[in-house]
């Protein structure tokens, strides 16, 4: 690595950026150190170099991790001229035992009682449990047509394991983790550093921060181990960990630019501008230029961000957001905090609910400094400051104090921080008061507490709702769905406002209204009969109002005789579901389903239910080309959907529940 002096270092970001425009141009990634830009890095070669003619990394002699993932896998290797150890070639050994005994019950106490050396040492068939091998075969395949493939797929049971696909860098298969089991007993720090990066590779990061934090104890101080463990960190979300990694590995070596490059992208994915800019600046190395450009876009969107909430434009602050996340700050806490502001500001509330949740998730793995800012805030009260108006607006009183208190605590001297304390706590105190005046039922002095709460929060559909329903019970409709109108326009699917209005609607004798709710009500609780039959009383009622006939047809009502041709053509034509029932009374089959009939009428009002007697009107009969009774057919807004004969009740009541919800 070759280090720059710090008067050449660009001062700016638009200097960092044209630097590295410059400098791609002459330096290539083959020209930099080994290592620094991967994501796990190694440790400084061991004192046992590597030699061309060694096959697996080592020269002259196996080492101890070798030699037990050998014995352990069955394999005992013979040296080559070279003095390298060739993978384990076809052929068994002649004359039984392999030489090989235990000394205790780990797998790493094997020792060697061989007399005269092996080769070709190559068991036949499966690998048996705790390492031992079955007799070999009396005769041997010829050496061409052994095959060299690792038995298993990962999921088969072979002995007390299962045989992995992958192959450990001497080709010898790895029995389940032994391999990460050994090297947490191992005091080899390469081996350790080897095997860790192995399984970060393979997305395993539980398992490489373990031989991280192995590595670690041995050799505290070590950069690179620092870096790796970051990455881990990294891999598992835990970024505020990850982060005090990385800068341990600059404490330790100030020059170090992979930590720096590391530090620069962990500041851009949480969205800390200032600090990326910062460890972009220390950096000794090559900027890079994906980095660079991700930091200029988040660094924009950003800014556009802050400004669009100064003044209150919510939609341009919710765009910004997401932009900023789509360009590289996705596990910024702050940011998923204000797309929960806006979208609460932009009567969104259950998507808010979601944004503040994961903004609390996110904080919980980033551990935002506390001298960090945002929005004029320090960062831990912004978060706060979000969470306390989103649990205000979804009535979660307690939840919001709690939160506002935790704000002002850590920002004592911020004005909207203050201001939203005063708000809160006066709106939770009125809505306590008035739950205990409604229970009591005193319901014109509750009225008063809500609206007293209502003076410092004017948009809080909890407290209009409440409000809304005391003037219900005083019977003062107007009032009652002028607070149900205002929850309604900050929480259309708050069905309890809903249902409210809908009742108050009907009590003054306005149906178009009244009939419009229900049915929106029938959408969002189609199991509610209550809701079915109101819908249906209103529709008759609207009818009625207008001076439209209303037939015997009634939905919901019982199961009416058609007569003539005429008038089975004018319930079938009918809005909604008609289930026709071709029936005789002599008939047993009908006999044993009225019953059920009459049981499916009750239990699903919103259906018409319709009976065709054919000996008394054979003409529908002939015209319906019924033969066989019971005959059932159903017809949706005038069309015909579905014919069953002979249907057993199962079938009959899950085509009716099918059509007629």
């Amino acid at each position: 690595m070759s280090n720059r002096p710090s008067a050449l270092m660009p001062k700016t970001l638009s200097d960092a950026f044209a630097a590295a425009v410059l400098l791609s141009s002459n330096d290539k990634p083959d020209t930099l150190p080994p290592g620094r830009l991967s994501p796990v890095s190694p440790l400084p070669p061991s004192s046992k170099h590597l030699t061309p003619s060694s096959s697996l990394g080592s020269s002259g002699s196996i080492s101890r991790a070798s030699a037990f993932v050998l014995a352990s896998a069955g394999f005992t290797p013979r040296r080559s001229h070279s003095g390298g150890i060739p993978l384990p070639s076809e052929g068994t050994p002649q004359g039984g035992r392999l030489g090989l005994r235990r000394t205790g019950s780990e797998p790493s106490s094997y020792s060697s009682s061989a007399t005269s050396p092996l080769t070709k040492a190559l068991p036949t068939g499966n690998i048996c449990p705790a390492g031992r091998f079955g007799k070999p075969r009396p005769s041997l395949a010829p050496p061409h047509s052994i095959r060299h493939s690792v038995l298993g797929s990962g999921t088969a049971k072979y002995g007390h394991g299962s045989i992995m696909r992958s192959r450990n860098r001497g080709g010898i298969p790895v029995k389940g983790d032994v391999q990460v089991r050994w090297a947490m007993s191992s005091t080899d720090l390469e081996e350790l550093k080897r095997i860790g990066n192995e399984q970060y590779k393979k997305g395993y990061f539980e398992e490489a921060l373990r031989l991280y934090d192995r590595a670690l104890a041995m050799c505290p101080d070590n950069a690179a181990c620092r870096a790796n463990r970051a990455a881990a960190l990294t891999g598992l979300r835990r970024f505020g960990e990850a982060i005090k990694e990385c800068e341990e590995a600059v404490r330790i070596d100030p020059s170090y630019g992979r930590a720096h490059q590391k530090l620069v992208s962990l500041h851009i994915r949480l969205g800390h501008i200032e600090d990326a800019q910062k460890n972009l600046s220390l950096a000794t190395q090559q900027p890079d230029l994906l980095e660079l450009l991700k930091l200029q876009t988040v660094e924009k969107h950003l800014g556009r961000c802050l400004d669009s909430r100064k003044v209150g434009d919510w939609k341009s602050v919710l765009r910004e957001c997401d932009a900023a996340i789509a360009a590289g700050a996705d596990s910024s806490a702050l940011l998923f905090a204000s797309r929960a502001e806006a979208l609460l500001r932009l009567n969104l509330l259950n998507e808010a609910d979601m944004a503040i949740d994961s903004a609390s998730k996110l904080n919980c793995s980033s551990s935002c400094t506390s001298d960090t800012k945002f929005c004029g805030f320090l960062a831990n009260a912004y978060l706060d400051y979000a969470h306390a108006q989103v649990d205000m607006a979804l009535g979660r009183f307690d939840r919001a104090v709690s939160s506002i208190d935790k704000a002002k605590e850590m920002d004592p001297k911020n004005a909207e921080v203050i201001a939203m304390h005063n708000n809160v706590k006066a709106v939770a105190r009125a809505r306590y008061l008035g739950n205990e005046l409604f229970r009591s039922g005193q319901f014109s002095a509750a009225c008063l507490a809500f609206g007293e709460g209502l003076k410092y929060d004017p948009v809080n559909p909890v407290l209009h709702s409440n409000r809304a329903a005391c003037r219900f019970k005083q019977e003062q409709w107007e009032k009652c769905i002028a607070d149900c109108n205002e929850t309604l326009k900050i929480q259309p699917n708050y069905t309890k406002a809903l249902l409210r209005r809908a009742v108050s609607y009907g009590k003054m004798e306005r149906w178009a209204e009244c009939a419009k709710d229900y049915e929106i009500l029938r959408k969002a609780l189609p199991g509610d009969t209550e809701v079915t039959q109101a819908y249906f009383h209103a529709q008759d009622a609207l009818k009625s109002y207008r001076g439209e006939e209303i037939s015997n047809l009634k939905f919901g009502g019982e199961v009416k005789a058609i007569t003539g041709m005429e008038q089975f053509q004018t319930a079938t034509s009918l809005p909604g579901v008609s289930v026709v029932y071709f029936m005789t009374p002599s008939n047993q089959r009908c006999c044993k389903i009225s019953p059920f009939v009459n049981a499916l009428r009750t239990k699903y009002p919103s259906v018409n239910f319709l009976k065709v007697d054919v000996t008394e009107s054979p003409a529908v009969a002939r015209a319906e080309n019924v033969r066989t009774l019971p005959t059932f057919k159903i017809y949706k807004n005038g069309t015909r959907v579905k014919e069953m004969i002979c249907p057993s009740q199962q079938l009959l009541e899950c085509s009716v529940r099918h059509y007629g919800t």
